[in-house]
């Protein structure tokens, strides 16, 4: 089973910055893809960020383009996402997320965050 923590919520004013991070951690995992959602209220979770394990290649939701960048660290399974220019419709909980194959078995497998909280004022 593979446990994520997310850290680096908070309060901003609109047009600031913050920064995410997620850590995995578990037994004889292999993560392939690890990345964020949103959901704010009243509204359907959508994608935001994703970056594959191994290449490192990046996805993004056009609403974040050029204002957010995600990166990973392999050496600690963990993944930040920096978010700039932040605006009141980018307030939402953010969950972090994870693909990855249960090495003992080879089943491809995911897994959810709790959620961190990102408020921003106009």
């Amino acid at each position: 089973q593979v446990r994520l923590v997310e850290s680096g919520g908070g309060s901003v004013q609109a047009g600031g910055s913050l920064r995410l991070s997620c850590a995995a951690s578990g037994r004889a995992f292999h993560i392939t893809k690890m990345g964020w959602y949103r959901q704010a209220p009243r509204k359907e979770r959508e994608f935001v960020a994703s970056i594959e394990w191994n290449g490192g290649g990046t996805t993004y939701a056009n609403s974040v383009k050029g204002r957010f960048s995600i990166s990973r660290d392999k050496a600690t399974n963990t993944i930040d996402v920096q978010m700039g220019a932040l605006q009141p419709e980018d307030a939402a909980i953010y969950y972090c997320h994870v693909d990855f194959v249960e090495i003992l078995s080879s089943k491809l497998s995911s897994a959810w965050g709790q959620g961190t909280q990102v408020t921003v004022s106009p």
